[in-house]
């Protein structure tokens, strides 16, 4: 019988366990989507408690403490924060089988030394000691965290209002090694017909100087904004998309009247006289292609999560917010609109390199093969299919995600994890996917499908763990 995850969890196979310990363990860590406030690294914040840390914004936790019956005071009000706590220990239990009960227990073992299972007796002992590192050991600051876990770079992510005051004081401060950037994520700008539109293109034209009438002050404003943000290390953009909805305005030459269409639409949205859904359509259209072509330019990488069914739950969203824990898996179809978005792209010299992620693992093989159609201009790995998301984020999700990029691609050329987070106490998360990976690939070795050649495997781990990243985002 195998201890509780010991030295060689999840690896089931001793050419595992040597990938793992001799290659994958050691690589640093490329962080390229994240959720970070860049505050926190400024600042180097050190955290007061546990709860700060590890349950503050972190709704996976917030959505298992509500299917064990905690009460909301103890989940987001204003109940003590070891109280928190205890209510997070006493479901820890309950949680075998979920992600959460090894991602706990990493986090645990890596950041406090903490071996023991956390549980409702266990937890006043924990709470103790890990507080009193948090309070003692500079290495549990936010900056300390970057260096325990040698993250070489991270991308937060960022509303094109942002001032990124945050991102220009990390760069000057010298407080930590890790480049931290932001990520582009103009979601907000796709929000046509919906009562807040008008007040963000307001926000948006203020944080530029600038006052947006027209879809040509937009397309102005949204140009200098990611030159501010190339300026601050930018290297990627970030879409949230609902239901991607893309209708091309006809080529090249009907571009113009694609663009006074949208026109019309945008100051139709500004007056706030309302849209129809074929209007709107219209619009994202343009916008879509116009970000694209200017991403393309400026070498970024495009990142498209899609498939998300957001505040699914309205009553969570209106007493707490988005990102709370009221979200689901949507199950539209992808297809045909993602092939008209990146075939216009493709078409006019202009498609980035593109990231393709869904929350619906049924999308998988359709992403797949989308991306396969488009590979090429010299870029390895142009299109990639995007690590296991949300909530496919755990073992079967990223066995099922390594193994279809396999069967459809190139796994050698994948960029591998990322955490998706806003909690420091995550890098762990790329400690389990490598596990995972390791297994795999050291399973198919001893199965004899593929060579037991360590140069080949141990090279391609390394590359998946963090290289391809760094080659890709530059």
């Amino acid at each position: 019988m195998k201890p509780f995850m010991d030295k060689d969890f999840l690896l089931s196979t001793k050419t595992a366990q040597r990938l793992y310990h001799e290659a994958a363990a050691d690589e640093p860590i490329f962080d390229y989507h994240c959720h970070l406030n860049p505050q926190d690294i400024g600042e180097d914040r050190c955290f007061e408690n546990l709860t700060e840390v590890w349950l503050a914004g972190d709704h996976y936790k917030w959505r298992a403490m509500r299917a064990n019956g905690i009460d909301e005071r103890y989940i987001t009000g204003d109940a003590d924060p070891y109280d928190k706590f205890i209510a997070w220990a006493e479901t820890i239990p309950r949680t075998i089988g979920n992600p959460l009960y090894h991602w706990t227990h990493l986090e645990l073992q890596r950041y406090f030394d903490i071996h023991e299972p956390l549980n409702r007796e266990s937890a006043p002992e924990i709470w103790e000691e890990a507080n009193r590192r948090l309070k003692s050991d500079r290495g549990l600051s936010a900056c300390g965290i970057l260096k325990k876990f040698r993250v070489y770079a991270l991308g937060t992510t960022d509303d094109p209002a942002d001032t990124l005051e945050w991102h220009r004081l990390i760069r000057t401060s010298g407080k930590t090694e890790t480049q931290v950037s932001p990520s582009f994520r103009p979601d907000p700008i796709f929000t046509i017909g919906r009562q807040a539109f008008a007040g963000y293109i307001g926000g948006l034209g203020k944080s530029a100087g600038r006052t947006i009438t027209s879809l040509a002050d937009l397309l102005t404003v949204l140009r200098e904004r990611m030159d501010q943000f190339a300026a601050s290390g930018c290297v990627s953009a970030d879409h949230g998309i609902d239901v991607l909805t893309f209708r091309d305005g006809g080529g090249n030459e009907g571009d113009t009247q694609w663009e006074d269409d949208a026109g019309k639409i945008f100051e139709k949205a500004l007056a706030e006289n309302g849209v129809t859904v074929e209007e709107a359509g219209t619009y994202t259209s343009f916008l879509f292609r116009f970000l694209g072509a200017e991403y393309h330019n400026r070498n970024w990488v495009m990142q498209l999560h899609l498939s998300a069914l957001r505040n699914a739950n309205t009553q969570v969203f209106r007493s707490l917010g988005p990102n709370t824990g009221g979200d689901a898996v949507r199950d539209n179809l992808v297809a045909e609109n993602l092939v008209r978005l990146l075939d216009a792209l493709k078409s006019r010299g202009k498609l980035p390199k593109t990231i393709l992620y869904s929350l619906n693992p049924r999308d998988y093989y359709t992403l797949g093969t989308i991306m396969g159609s488009f590979q090429g201009d010299g870029i390895p790995g142009k299109m990639q299919l995007g690590s296991a998301w949300w909530f496919c984020d755990h073992k079967d999700g990223m066995e099922e995600q390594l193994k279809i990029l396999g069967n459809l691609g190139l796994l050698s050329r994948f960029v591998g994890m990322l955490t998706d987070s806003r909690s420091f106490l995550s890098y762990p998360r790329h400690e389990y996917f490598r596990r995972i990976l390791c297994n795999i690939l050291g399973r198919w070795a001893e199965e004899g499908e593929i060579p037991q050649d360590p140069l080949l495997l141990e090279n391609m781990i390394r590359d998946i763990s963090f290289r391809n990243a760094k080659g890709y985002f530059g």
